[in-house]
């Protein structure tokens, strides 16, 4: 069978990138342009660059057209783990401390004395065993307000929880509202499930209420998803006021919220959280990796009553349970104060790395959480992100740019940087030699 004229297209453009007569950052005709070069309708022109993009090949960015992509730089970077082959992680968020190990010698000799082991070798209740769900709930209340352990699951890991929820609630081809930026392991379950995912405008990563609203009134949407407290990977935290506004068009156009909260603990003072405004729509996600040690998946998810059944299905289709060992292990640290020590110790970290970031960058614009290891870093006007990352990489440097972030079409150019976990007695080097980068790619 012929193939359809904007693949060939799309297979013709391919051939040049792939064979380098089409150079990476070289800027691609307009979409008008490349129609009346081909002598094509219009929108076959724009299906052939949505090709491309699929492919990987080209990129758009706001307000300077559409670019090759640099081959080097695999499209997925910062959102899927690759080898680093020993270079310094500046795309995942890693937070630790040299206490760690001590932590789980300690937490594993009380489990071991603990005198239940025998129960941790079999199968557990697909929520979790209620001892710990009501211990995790009880922890949360105070912030959280009431929770009733029954409606509280637990799972292996924040992003399992929102596994769960693209699975056990939504149907393939429902539209979910979200952050221009937002984090890319969502982007990834909607990907799996088959959810359109509407982005909303907002500010410095706090959704626009009243956007919202316009595209609710376009469009049927199903539910929004948001992370109000410390938000990944601008670092915001919405205000009371935008978070009852946006409850307000959630209740008037019957929206599920979804509430991701991993970095919600950065935050000493918190507004209100959306599942204490109104508990009967939203769904909050949890986990421990970020205050105790990602290599402990253990997460839990808070929902309304009436899909705590659906949840519990889709944790039974994924991994039956979460396992009891690392969950003894968690609850374990609730009771005794460890989880609360290891919150402070991160914030106080993060506090000092943030400091030292602004240090560096100073007089560049930088979006981040005083507390927290990650920042976003703005590009000037007609610089791009992917020359820089290449050139990070070749000083040993791994960074993400945008793109795993980015919900539109046209991607922002800034550097998303992660260094919660880089030794701090090296970080002031590596932010030099980014900061070096930036300002040689500004200048050029």
């Amino acid at each position: 069978m012929r193939k359809a004229r904007y693949i060939r297209l799309a297979d013709m453009i391919s051939s040049a990138i792939q064979e380098g007569k089409l150079a990476p950052g070289m800027k691609l005709p307009t979409h008008r342009a490349f129609a009346e070069q081909f002598n094509v309708a219009l929108a076959t022109a724009t299906r052939a660059y949505g090709e491309l993009e699929r492919r990987g090949l080209i990129v758009g960015e706001t307000g300077r057209g559409t670019f090759v992509r640099d081959l080097g730089l695999p499209p997925t970077l910062g959102v899927r783990q690759t080898a680093s082959d020993g270079l310094i992680d500046l795309v995942f968020n890693m937070p630790g401390d040299a206490a760690d190990a001590d932590m789980l010698r300690t937490g594993l000799r009380q489990l071991a004395a603990a005198g239940d082991l025998e129960a941790m070798l079999r199968y557990q209740p697909h929520g979790g065993r209620t001892h710990e769900r009501r211990s995790i709930a009880e922890s949360l209340s105070p912030i959280l307000g009431p929770i009733d352990p029954e409606c509280l699951l637990v799972t292996s890991g924040g992003q399992h929880g929102l596994a769960i929820i693209g699975l056990g609630l939504f149907r393939p081809g429902e539209r979910i509202a979200i952050d221009t930026l937002t984090y890319p392991g969502f982007k990834s379950v909607a990907a799996l499930q088959g959810l359109e995912l509407v982005p909303i405008e907002g500010h410095g990563g706090v959704m626009d209420p009243d956007d919202l609203e316009r595209r609710c009134r376009a469009h049927k949407l199903r539910a929004v998803y948001l992370m109000p407290t410390v938000h990944n990977p601008l670092g915001a935290v919405m205000n009371e006021g935008t978070r009852l506004r946006l409850i307000e068009v959630a209740r008037k156009y019957d929206l599920l919220v979804i509430e991701d909260a991993a970095y919600a603990f950065l935050e000493s003072a918190p507004p209100p959280s959306l599942i204490a405004l109104a508990p009967e729509r939203t769904v909050h996600v949890g986990g421990f990796s970020k205050s105790l040690a990602t290599g402990l998946r253990l997460g839990y998810v808070i929902a309304p009553a009436a899909h705590t059944d659906r949840l519990l299905e889709a944790i039974r289709a994924t991994t039956w349970n979460a396992p009891a060992l690392i969950s003894g292990l968690v609850t374990g640290w609730i009771e005794d104060g460890t989880l609360a020590s290891s919150e402070e110790t991160r914030r106080r970290d993060g506090a000092e790395r943030q400091q030292l970031c602004r240090s560096v960058f100073d007089g560049r614009s930088i979006l981040s959480h005083r507390n927290a290891g990650f920042a976003w870093l703005p590009l000037e006007k007609g610089v791009r992100a992917d020359p820089i990352v290449t050139r990070l990489k070749e000083h040993g440097i791994s960074a993400s740019g945008a793109e795993p972030f980015a919900t539109t079409v046209a991607v922002p150019q800034a550097l998303r940087l992660a260094f919660g976990g880089v030794p701090k007695d090296e970080l002031e080097e590596v932010f030099q030699i980014v900061r070096k980068a930036v300002d040689g790619a500004s200048m050029s």
